[in-house]
């Protein structure tokens, strides 16, 4: 007959038969030895094996007196739980996103700032800085970078990795850009490296990559309130306005391939408006948070 010890192991371990199943529910403890593990499960961690320590802790409670077993039960519990709790809190990423028509500037471990613009998220570790400073980025955010060891910029179409201290990444729906306005960067994009120096970008737009000019600001535009196009599908200018303004704009018998030259303003709607429709001859009527667009 299998003994206690080995009972409680291969259950850790979803390895009993029906008949051990059955010689483990008649066991003493069973109930206490449940509700430990459930409590344990619900705060697992990623990287953090319960069942392991599970074992280790209940292999003392071997030559315990019966009588001591309900109250080293729940120390255990309590220890194992709060182990738990410290891997999870240490271990959990800090999330900033911006909604509409919002914009935010977080400081990281390293007082490497980021300005997030609108409709954006970026995700890091405070408790990893010191060993790997890494970010994810959903959206567009402006880096500069603190002096130190390697920084990469993840998104879900590429990766950015610093040389230098400041550029600017934006990853929407078929659209990626990196920018660099200080030092080097990296940009690692379907397994290839392409280095940028200040003024050079990297552009992919609906999986093809788009030569620009040199870019002679020394900051993204959007963070003085404005979103400036240089040959720009039209597609992505509404986009950026509907981001923008928390609008959303229906566009007749517009061509949103066609290409954008120009910028609008995030603070004044009237004036904007008129900023992305004059120059293609397109008007406007507007409802409340809808806006259509069409050829005059």
């Amino acid at each position: 007959m299998m003994n206690r010890e080995e009972l409680i192991s291969k259950w850790l371990d979803n390895d009993l038969n029906d008949r051990e199943l059955e010689a483990f529910k008649m066991l003493e403890d069973y109930d206490g030895l449940v509700k430990l593990n459930d409590s344990v499960q619900a705060f697992k961690a990623d990287g953090y094996d319960t069942s392991s320590e599970l074992k280790n802790v209940l292999k003392t409670t071997k030559k315990q007196p019966t009588h001591w077993a309900k109250p080293f039960m729940r120390v255990a519990a309590i220890l194992a739980i709060a182990f738990s709790l410290y891997y999870y809190t240490t271990t959990i990423d800090t999330t900033v996103t911006t909604a509409f028509a919002q914009k935010t500037t977080i400081e990281l471990p390293d007082a490497s700032s980021v300005s997030l613009n609108a409709k954006s998220l970026l995700a890091f570790n405070k408790n990893s800085w010191k060993n790997e400073r890494e970010v994810t980025l959903e959206g567009e955010a402006f880096f500069k970078v603190a002096k130190g060891s390697s920084f990469h910029v993840i998104t879900r179409s590429g990766t950015v990795k610093v040389y230098g201290t400041q550029f600017n990444v934006k990853q929407r729906d078929h659209y990626f850009e990196v920018i660099c306005y200080e030092g080097v960067v990296g940009v690692t994009y379907n397994s290839q490296e392409t280095k940028l120096k200040p003024g050079d970008s990297f552009l992919i737009i609906d999986g093809k990559q788009i030569a620009k000019e040199k870019e002679n600001s020394p900051t993204p535009s959007w963070l003085n309130n404005e979103s400036t196009f240089k040959s720009i599908p039209y597609k992505e200018v509404i986009a950026e306005f509907e981001r923008q303004y928390h609008v959303n704009i229906t566009l007749l018998d517009i061509d949103t391939n066609q290409l954008f030259t120009g910028s609008f303003a995030h603070n004044n709607l009237e004036v904007a408006l008129k900023a992305i429709t004059l120059p293609l001859h397109v008007t406007y009527s507007k409802t409340n948070h809808t806006i259509i667009l069409k050829r005059e």
